[in-house]
């Protein structure tokens, strides 16, 4: 009956131009006021998420980082002044806080080497993976997946193949912050704060640039690589340090997780092993809005990591080069902690002593706060549906109109 009630109400009307004409005058301020609300309201959500989460874990603490996704930044130089990976870290730490394999309170242990095992292997108990993409070149292909946990944001994962590369080289590449500034033009500047010359452990300090309309972002990132056989786990996640303090900007992401397992494959010209596969997993809460994250990451995936090869190659040929220098990153990309492969075995299979369950609690972690920051948007979207339907006097197809907008918007978060 509604329906037809307001069929009715259209065929009384003056005519189509009239209509057509009110629809244009209403549907302009409710577009503008959508779009001005989506940005009010993402200016206003970092400020006071930045403040609760400084009250309950104190300025100098970060929470746990968690698990999953997809590295997709790339592109030409920023030109802009940066702070590189130094010759000499800033600190030379003495390994007490990186070094023993057994200590779990170390920046990263065998329990991060466990969760990315998991990971590749599809066993660490989280949602089924959705493919976004499948794409390739001459030299390079690449797909990636996304799943959203019931808590925390979007994770990613992606498998790229790089033609006629090594693992030691792909290994390197991803390493070299000093060169990374070549290649990303989003990484401001990046240094190294601590090191351990025993494990290859890191602490690093990068800022990436974001856009116009938000601050830029500052990481801190322990890192950490294991290698069984010709296989290679690198550990990348956020952690908390002490000795850099907070600042308002750049704002400091503290959930961040990108962690990858590069090996040989075979090509798919000669079927040789003259291939590597990257399987990367990665995700973060950079204070943005995890819908709004994901039409970015969804729209600008392609163009983003296609610039990743030429970034590749370059490198190849510099490094062939005999007199091309190394970096300290690279350097330190190359000591590793060798496991042999029963071990793998036991931790790809989930038998080591390490409870995964307390790992994906700590990596899935997201208070009342998060849940309460998805409520409030659909209740300000239905509420202020409700009185501009109510101050509008324009007949039941503006209602409908306005409740059917209202609707549609609400039902973003869901999907």
């Amino acid at each position: 009956m509604g329906m037809a009630s307001v069929v009715l109400e259209i065929l009384k009307g003056p005519g189509l131009g009239v209509m057509v004409s009110e629809l244009v005058k209403l549907m302009v301020p409710i577009w503008v006021a959508l779009f001005v609300g989506v940005f009010v309201g993402w200016i206003w959500r970092p400020k006071w998420a930045t403040l609760a989460g400084a009250a309950s874990s104190g300025l100098n603490e970060t929470p746990p980082s968690s698990s999953g996704g997809v590295s997709l930044t790339a592109g030409a130089g920023s030109g802009q002044p940066s702070k590189v990976c130094p010759a000499a870290p800033l600190t030379i730490s003495s390994c007490s806080k990186m070094k023993s394999e057994n200590d779990k309170s170390s920046l990263v242990n065998s329990d991060d080497l466990e969760h990315l095992c998991l990971l590749v292997e599809l066993k660490d108990g989280g949602p089924a993976w959705i493919q976004m993409m499948d794409r390739s070149t001459a030299t390079m292909s690449y797909q990636a997946w996304r799943r959203d946990p019931q808590t925390g944001p979007p994770q990613y994962k992606s498998r790229t193949v790089f033609e006629d590369a090594t693992p030691e080289l792909v290994r390197d590449f991803f390493w070299d912050d000093e060169f990374r500034m070549k290649w990303d033009e989003m990484l401001l500047s990046a240094s190294i704060l601590e090191e351990c010359s025993t494990t290859g452990t890191m602490m690093v300090q990068w800022v990436r640039k974001f856009p116009f309309f938000c601050s830029d972002r500052e990481y801190i990132i322990g890192r950490r690589i294991w290698e069984s056989g010709q296989a290679y786990y690198c550990v990348t996640k956020g952690v908390p340090c002490s000795t850099v303090p907070r600042l308002n900007k750049p704002r400091r992401v503290d959930l961040y997780y990108s962690s990858w397992c590069i090996r040989a494959v075979e090509s798919r010209g000669d079927g040789q092993r003259t291939a590597c596969e990257v399987i990367l997993f990665h995700h973060e809460d950079m204070g943005i809005p995890w819908e709004i994250a994901k039409l970015g990451v969804r729209q600008g995936m392609w163009g983003a990591v296609k610039k990743i090869e030429p970034g590749l190659r370059s490198y190849q040929k510099g490094r062939a080069s005999e007199k091309a220098p190394i970096s300290r990153c690279a350097f330190l990309a190359q000591i590793n902690t060798k496991l042999s492969e029963d071990h793998m075995n036991s931790l790809k299979s989930g038998s080591s002593s390490v409870k995964t369950s307390e790992i994906d609690n700590k990596t899935l972690h997201t208070s009342e706060k998060d849940r309460l920051e998805k409520k409030v948007p659909k209740l300000l979207v239905y509420g202020a549906a409700v009185l501009l339907a109510c101050s509008l006097d324009r007949g039941l197809l503006t209602k409908a109109l306005i409740f059917g907008t209202a609707r549609r918007v609400g039902r973003i978060g869901k999907r």
